[in-house]
């Protein structure tokens, strides 16, 4: 009898387990959310973070406080979500850099990709562009090409620093290319778009928002985007994959995961309102205005999404001979 009783009461405390877990999601959020970035205020990561982050409170009716938590090249704020408790309130939205590329430049990594996190949705992409100095007589894909065949070394390309998405574009594009460029190092973008522009080195490879300007005004030509498709983004230009390099595809792109361990039904409730919010024609156009393409789809789709990216990196990491630091 009292081993019936004791079944009795397990059943019971399991669906009231079960009905308070239910209940839970069905009232998320009940409070403020905190959307972490692991990048400083200002860069094109964080407008795209910001922009999503007031559509979600929009749509839930509450509020999504951006942090800012930057350093370690992104690592300190994402491995600070990987700590978090899976409760839906603390939540990463991070760019391929961290996910996708870091890991394989990090010896000792404060997380792991696939395992420290629970994948939600996809959210937008920046595709990158090819520019070349403009007093150069380069105009395609296969003039650079056939010029760096020719003088293999002599040809600069310039940098946002080493291991940043700019240099492995660079590398990638040598190796499928079968060519060897001078690799320049900058601090930063801008200096890098300077100095191709005043043609202290040859090429670049740069988001195209940020060599929009020079482009508009003549001073870096444009030969072709690295994205598979063409877009809107960059109108009239090709891309490196139907000119030259078939397969060749390089962009800088964005997603939202939370900590491991958190919960489906949550998990759906939040991939729900971003696919909605991304589908939304006004906030099409207000991420295009920023340089930034939209991507939706289901948990498992930014899973494959970061498979694919991190193992084309990895690849170009270890051919281009970077060790881990």
């Amino acid at each position: 009898m009292k081993a019936s009783v004791h079944i009795v009461k397990t059943l019971l405390t399991a669906v009231a387990l079960g009905v308070g877990s239910s209940a839970f999601a069905q009232a998320y959020p009940s409070r403020a959310v905190t959307l972490v970035s692991p990048f400083p205020p200002g860069g094109a990561a964080d407008v795209v973070i910001r922009m999503l982050a007031q559509e979600l409170g929009k749509e839930f009716g509450q509020s999504f406080v951006v942090d800012n938590r930057a350093g370690a090249g992104g690592a300190i704020g994402t491995s600070s979500v990987a700590r978090a408790t899976p409760d839906g309130y603390t939540l990463l939205v991070t760019s391929s850099s961290t996910m996708s590329i870091n890991p394989h430049l990090t010896a000792k990594r404060p997380y792991d990709p696939f395992t420290s996190f629970t994948p939600i949705s996809l959210v937008g992409y920046a595709t990158n562009e090819l520019v070349v100095t403009a007093t150069l007589p380069y105009k395609t894909v296969g003039d650079l090409i056939a010029a760096a065949k020719a003088e293999p070394g002599k040809i600069a390309f310039g940098s946002n620093g080493v291991g940043t998405l700019s240099h492995l574009m660079g590398e990638m594009f040598m190796q499928q290319a079968g060519v060897k460029m001078l690799h320049v190092p900058y601090k930063g973008a801008a200096p890098a778009v300077a100095d191709t522009a005043a043609g202290q080195v040859s090429v670049l490879f740069a988001n195209v928002a940020s060599v929009a300007p020079m482009v508009k005004t003549g001073k870096l030509r444009g030969l072709a985007i690295t994205s598979l498709k063409p877009t809107p983004l960059a109108p009239g230009l090709p891309t490196i994959a139907e000119s030259a390099l078939p397969g060749f595809e390089a962009n800088q792109w964005w997603g939202m995961w939370g900590p491991a361990g958190l919960p489906r039904d949550i998990v759906d409730k939040l991939n729900a309102a971003v696919t909605k919010i991304l589908s939304n024609p006004d906030t099409v156009q207000r991420f295009n205005a920023e340089g930034v393409g939209l991507l939706t789809g289901t948990p498992e789709d930014l899973t494959a999404y970061l498979r694919a990216d991190y193992e084309r990196w990895g690849k170009v990491v270890k051919a281009a001979g970077i060790a881990p630091e």
